[in-house]
């Protein structure tokens, strides 16, 4: 049911995007997507991504003081004001301002994007105290819901007040983030101190104590947490068989999306994001995903398997890769503009996943196992990519996409045809891989959705 609600809502919220996108011009899309929304990105990340990954390392339930945990995450707040001012100066007065006549209201929508990222931080507690409880739905619900409200303000504004610039979309950010804050108060409100939460043994009992204060005996905030251990990932033979389902489905997305980028594009916003550099951006951010892929999977078995002194060496290490991205993105979106930016974040996340996959050799370097090996798909698997990619590429240059839908078709069909192979082969060379995906992860979901 979950599964089933979020495609519902990301198709609805599709579909409004793409409303959206025949009204605004392309540079205001482009502040909108790649200077104000890397401002909130940046913003919300230094605030609250060490908080996570030091509150979510201790385990759930009742296994450590949820006081403590709570008076921690408040930190976000002060915190996140703390970046924000200094992120607002660099925004308004280093980089160079938009013009006012193509770009209107351009400072004013750096300060509202600042504060939406404020107000999601007010629930971060709740976020947290949802994650580690497994309240799947209410992450879902909420974001789906936020989402549809932030490209309903955004329709609405567009269509009756297209004048209004980037006050139109710093409004609908601003609805978005407080929406989602709704959301989990309204749930918390209602879960906490109810006979579901005395059946959960959930370790809160009322409102009251989701605000921060000091209880007797203990310390305001516990700077020592424990870790979380995902047993599953503590298996080398899973994180091999991760390791090769995600890379194996990230060149998937990287191969077709070179070729399908320009016609997606067309589609989904007509000749706004088509032409120029929409496509080229597009075929970069879908290597970016199979970086992405990579490393979601590597930093997850390195963060439940460092010991304390470890956890907090790598926070020193993950400021390191957070001051060096921000120049990086500087510096390249100056030379290359959005492409340069998908370029930043490609690097960064290159060195993070070159952090952890040193981190797995030295783990496995006394072991039998070598579950980096995962990150080796088969030859023939890379020969059909390969073929595929020269096909596709081909199709792309004969068929698509000023000579009509019956030759957009015949590159749809292309494709169709080459993914099947690219499949075939998966299934043909990666055995290993298709018995993990059948014996243990359809399992694992068939139980968790029915």
């Amino acid at each position: 049911m979950t599964v089933l609600l979020q495609v519902m809502f990301r198709v609805l919220t599709f579909l409004l995007n793409a409303f959206t996108l025949r009204f605004v011009s392309k540079e205001l899309i482009g502040v909108v997507n790649v200077r104000l929304t890397l401002l909130y990105s940046t913003l919300v990340f230094l605030s609250r991504e060490a908080f996570r990954r030091a509150c979510l390392s201790g385990g759930s339930g009742t296994n450590h003081s949820w006081r403590q945990v709570i008076n921690l995450l408040w930190l976000t707040l002060p915190l996140g004001v703390l970046w924000a001012v200094l992120l607002v100066c660099v925004w308004l007065w280093l980089l160079e301002v938009p013009d006012p006549h193509s770009v209107p209201f351009y400072s004013p929508a750096v300060l509202l994007f600042a504060l939406g990222g404020i107000q999601e931080l007010l629930a971060e507690p709740l976020w947290v105290l949802a994650q580690a409880h497994m309240f799947v739905r209410l992450k879902v619900i909420s974001e789906s819901l936020a989402m549809i409200a932030k490209c309903s303000v955004t329709v609405v504004l567009v269509v009756f007040a297209r004048q209004w610039g980037l006050y139109i979309f710093a409004a609908a950010h601003c609805v978005y983030t407080g929406f989602l804050v709704l959301c989990y108060v309204a749930y918390f409100v209602r879960f906490l101190g109810s006979k579901e939460a005395s059946e959960k043994s959930f370790p809160l009992q009322s409102i009251g104590e989701l605000l921060p204060h000091k209880t007797d005996g203990e310390p305001l905030v516990d700077w020592t947490l424990a870790r979380l251990t995902w047993s599953f990932f503590k298996q080398s033979r899973g994180l091999e068989c991760l390791l090769k389902l995600v890379l194996v489905i990230g060149l998937i997305i990287t191969v077709f999306g070179y070729a399908y980028s320009h016609l997606a594009l067309d589609i989904y916003g007509g000749s706004l994001l088509s032409s120029g550099t929409g496509p080229s951006l597009l075929r970069c951010y879908s290597g970016y995903v199979l970086l992405l892929a990579i490393n979601g999977v590597t930093e997850c078995f390195v963060f439940a398997t460092m010991s304390q002194k470890q956890v907090d060496k790598y926070n020193l290490v993950m400021l390191g890769l957070s001051v060096s991205f921000l120049l990086l993105s500087y510096a390249l979106t100056w030379w290359a503009g959005g492409v340069g930016f998908i370029l930043a974040n490609c690097l960064n996340m290159g060195l993070r996943i070159l952090h952890s996959v040193l981190f797995i050799h030295r783990y496995f370097s006394s072991s039998p196992w070598k579950p980096l090996r995962g990150l080796v798909p088969s030859p023939l698997l890379l020969l059909a990519l390969l073929v595929s990619a020269v096909v596709t590429a081909l199709s792309e240059f004969a068929f698509c996409c000023d000579r009509g839908w019956v030759f957009r078709l015949l590159h749809v069909s292309v494709g169709g045809v080459c993914l099947c192979f690219v499949l075939l082969t998966v299934y043909i060379t990666e055995t290993a891989l298709v018995q993990f995906v059948q014996t243990q992860l359809l399992p694992r979901y068939r139980k968790k959705h029915h």
